[in-house]
């Protein structure tokens, strides 16, 4: 049965901590747009306060979660439990891109694994908080996080990231406004 929480429980953080895998769901506005879902892992993910995440954002070949919150700030996070008991987080909020240009990049990164390649820092202020029973979700075994992005990205360098970005995500895939640096 789910229930709905007015924040992150003690209990609620303590099981998302474990969690070694995480999926973000935006969509923009026009019926006609793409839904976006993608699956985050490498410790990329923090409780900030009860109503309060954040992730941080790679560079990849899209922009659509940044499009989208840019756009109409709806966003979700998903946890599901891959061992253990069954269970399924849903995390739905409005969500704000915290580029490197905004005064408050330093201090989130500050909470955060240092990288090459962070684009953004995704805050999300919650606005309803879910859980339900994952009976259905398989049970697999956690090896390891990959370590291919930060190997990419780290030869490609800052430079050569930048003018990636100025390439692949200036605007989503329907148009919307990505990155401008």
């Amino acid at each position: 049965m789910s229930k709905l929480f007015e924040s992150i429980t003690p209990q609620l953080e303590k099981w998302i901590s474990h969690q070694q895998m995480f999926f973000v769901a935006t969509a923009p506005l026009s019926e006609n747009g793409h839904i976006n879902c993608s699956p985050k892992g490498l410790d990329s993910f923090r409780i900030l306060s009860p109503t309060l995440v954040a992730y941080q954002d790679l560079t990849g070949s899209g922009i659509e979660t940044i499009a989208h919150i840019q756009e109409n700030k709806r966003i979700l996070i998903m946890f599901c439990a891959f061992d253990g008991a069954p269970k399924i987080v849903r995390l739905h909020g409005h969500g704000k891109a915290v580029l490197p240009t905004d005064p408050a990049f330093a201090d989130m990164e500050s909470k955060f694994p240092k990288r090459i390649g962070v684009r953004a820092y995704i805050q999300i202020e919650l606005t309803r908080i879910t859980d339900s029973c994952g009976y259905s979700v398989p049970l697999y075994d956690f090896k390891k996080h990959r370590d291919v992005l930060d190997k990419y990205n780290e030869q490609k360098g800052e430079l050569k990231l930048k003018e990636y970005r100025l390439l692949k995500n200036k605007t989503s895939i329907d148009g919307l406004v990505g990155l401008d640096e």
